[in-house]
């Protein structure tokens, strides 16, 4: 098994202007990813995040850290949330993302074994 982070990308505008079917169907897509990991392999974890505008990030200039308010990046899509799986290959996890929202980009990435 091969561990992968999975990184949900999404428009915050298309949450907020979903209607309460459109937002069940993302519960529902939410739970078949997560029945097609658990059958194939397991969740370590998953987490949503908060909103973009909590964020705060933590650079170097030189000697000195300079702590900022905000995501790294401006962009329209935000990271919403992750899941930290273990599956048997990149095709399952491809597999297993594509059960996702349509709206979502997502980024798959394996882990790196430390030590």
């Amino acid at each position: 098994m091969t561990r992968y982070l999975v990184l949900i990308a999404y428009d915050p505008a298309t949450w907020a202007s979903a209607t309460p079917e459109e937002r069940q169907g993302y519960a529902d897509a939410h739970a078949a990813f997560e029945a097609a990991v658990d059958a194939r392999g397991r969740r370590v974890s998953s987490a949503p995040l908060a909103d973009a505008d909590t964020a705060t990030t933590v650079r170097h200039d030189g000697e000195h850290v300079v702590v900022t308010d905000g995501p790294f990046a401006e962009t329209a899509e935000m990271i919403a949330g992750y899941y930290d799986v273990e599956l048997p290959d990149l095709d399952a996890v491809i597999a297993a993302v594509a059960l996702l929202p349509r709206s979502y980009a997502t980024e798959i990435r394996p882990t790196i074994e430390l030590g």
